[in-house]
């Protein structure tokens, strides 16, 4: 009896040993690429999301043990759009061995004026626009298809049900946005992440810093600011989960417009914010409730 039982366990041991083995190994340096990973992936993959919830993707850099994942791996999925400064490092690390996909190279470009105010910056917030997740989505299904053509009809359906979720999330945001008069759909945020949303949901859009969070706005671009606020009576300014507020407020104090709550631009959060939907939710919510 007891040797039986051993076989059995030695089985189911060996069994699951080989099962993961045969799983495509992916490593993520983006929250919403690791759940786009998860989502069309099923039970043929295991993801590594080295970028958490939490962090600014823009102050990011891989830890030696995030490279050693990145050597296991065989899908590497970064956002791309030049947001990924450590690529070469990614590249070492694999050894060749990995296909380093920069999803948002597939996607289209937004670009807008740097903190000069002359030369043009890409930006790479494109998960901002739940248009460009569904593409991303189809990108990533293709890759996985590659990888391994035997799942391909897995990797189909997963896409399917996942982009028929994103299809709703998408009216959910329009028919949300439309309680809000166009002429009060103007977004001031801390740092230029949300062009690509207000491209589709047809707002204007100002912020404190540029495309990146790595440095200070200038006291001319502040200054700019303040005066565009105030000229246009927007009543609210939103904060970022990832970003010091400090500057915001400083803001509100001299235009009287309010703290219109905290966004997440740069990727998943906590709580509500966990998933791709519910960030997107409470953003919008966020935003139509303190502009009404």
């Amino acid at each position: 009896m007891k040797k039986n039982l051993l076989v059995s366990i030695f089985l189911i041991a060996a069994f699951s040993t080989a099962s993961a083995a045969d799983k495509l190994r992916i490593t993520s340096f983006s929250t919403i690429l690791t759940e786009i990973a998860e989502k069309v992936g099923g039970d043929h993959v295991i993801v590594s999301g080295l970028v958490r919830p939490g962090i600014d993707p823009h102050e990011y850099e891989p830890t030696p043990s995030d490279l050693k994942r990145v050597g296991d791996a065989q899908l590497i999925l970064t956002a791309g759009k030049h947001l990924e400064n450590y690529l070469n490092k990614l590249q070492e690390a694999s050894g060749g061995k990995a296909d380093l996909l920069k999803v948002g190279d597939h996607l289209p470009d937004l670009t807008m004026k740097a903190e000069d105010g002359g030369s043009t910056a890409l930006d790479p917030h494109w998960w901002n626009s739940v248009r460009n997740v569904e593409q991303a989505t189809r990108v990533v299904r293709d890759e996985l298809i590659k990888l391994d053509p035997a799942a391909q009809a897995d990797f189909a359906q997963n896409a399917t049900v996942y982009l028929a979720e994103l299809d709703d999330l998408n009216r959910w945001v329009r028919s949300k946005v439309a309680e809000l008069p166009r002429d009060r759909r103007k977004l001031v945020t801390s740092h230029d992440a949300f062009q690509y949303f207000a491209r589709d949901y047809g707002f204007s859009i100002s912020a404190i810093e540029g495309v990146s969070t790595e440095t200070e706005p200038s006291n001319r671009r502040v200054a700019d600011l303040i005066d565009r606020i105030k000229k246009e009576q927007v009543k609210a300014i939103f904060t970022e989960s990832t970003l010091n507020p400090k500057v915001t407020k400083e803001i509100t104090r001299e235009t009287g417009a309010k703290i219109g709550g905290e966004l997440y631009a740069d990727g998943l959060g906590a709580g509500d914010a966990s998933t791709y939907a519910g960030m997107v939710k409470h953003n919008v919510a966020t935003i139509v409730d303190a502009l009404k």
